[in-house]
């Protein structure tokens, strides 16, 4: 076995996590735009030397809005496929049927966190920073996908955000504390969501052939090459509020704009194919399956 997950113990576990949305971002609340948001090792804007100190600063700036806007889209998605997963399972198991809407309700709870973080940006940012869109069509093109497909998509989101957070966020006393703080809320709850996650991940799995899994690994690559597509504009985007923000053409932009898809494509994808849980649910699901990302992880580092 190679977790212990089970609904009763992280229901229990999410009641403990639990937090009010006035506690963690107020809607007055305001950003310290002259710290970074985001850990060098997610914007990865110190490499691009032909930009000033101040210059770096506000894509770094312009990547964290990306990084929690990025989240509210596929939180968008989540939700329903949550409620989709759940509405069969209504008389069955009660700890399970609890957890699950509990899921749902703390990822309405984080979308409308990013909203307010959204809101507070945009009050105090000098220009506007256009995101990828619309959420529906987004979801939508997802959500068509079969729903293991999806539900390892949002696995490898949910352990994602845990490494983000631990490995490079907390206690990084160059970052805003009030976005960290943000980020630590955030983490405290997609820690039950990523066990919760894992369940949902092995009854969609049970009794599944092995070509029916192999067929699986392709959507789930289909999904990963869309959100990568998208990452690539969303890079565009960044870089045109960047230009606007400086009031001047980047001579360097195609190579700029190259540099934050891949890191973009680290941040999002990478770094969740590559995590140790997420790895090891594809490992009892699909051996194959698992293999077959391990080969790709390298072309999205």
């Amino acid at each position: 076995m190679y977790h212990n997950f089970d609904y009763e113990m992280t229901l229990a576990s999410s009641a403990k996590a639990a937090w009010a949305l006035d506690d963690v971002l107020r809607a007055d609340q305001r950003l310290d735009f002259s710290r970074q948001f985001l850990p060098e090792k997610l914007a990865r804007t110190a490499a691009l030397t032909d930009l000033s100190a101040t210059e770096q600063r506000l894509l770094n700036q312009i990547s964290a809005h990306q990084y929690l806007c990025v989240f509210g889209l596929v939180e968008e998605f989540i939700l329903p496929f949550l409620l989709d997963h759940v509405r069969p399972a209504l008389r069955e198991d009660d700890y399970r049927v609890r957890a699950l809407l509990n899921f749902a309700g703390e990822e309405a709870k984080h979308i409308h966190l990013f909203k307010r973080f959204h809101n507070a940006f945009v009050r105090d940012f000098p220009v506007a920073c256009k995101m990828i869109g619309p959420s529906e069509a987004i979801g939508a093109e997802v959500l068509r996908h079969d729903p293991l497909a999806v539900a390892l998509i949002i696995l490898m989101i949910e352990w994602m955000t845990q490494a983000h957070y631990s490995e490079s966020v907390r206690d990084n006393g160059e970052l805003d504390p009030l976005f960290v703080s943000l980020l630590k809320h955030h983490w405290m709850e997609e820690a039950q969501h990523a066990k919760l996650d894992t369940l949902i991940v092995e009854t969609l799995a049970k009794g599944r052939s092995e070509a029916d899994l192999e067929r699986v690994i392709d959507e789930f690559f289909e999904i990963g090459g869309f959100l990568d597509n998208g990452f690539a504009t969303q890079a565009q985007f960044n870089v045109d509020a960047l230009e606007q923000a400086i009031g001047r053409t980047l001579v360097d932009r195609e190579a700029i704009i190259a540099q934050q898809h891949q890191a973009a494509r680290w941040t999002y994808i990478g770094s969740g194919m590559q995590h140790v849980r997420f790895k090891a649910t594809l490992e009892a699901i699909c051996p194959n399956g698992a293999r077959r990302v391990a080969e790709a992880a390298p072309v999205f580092s």
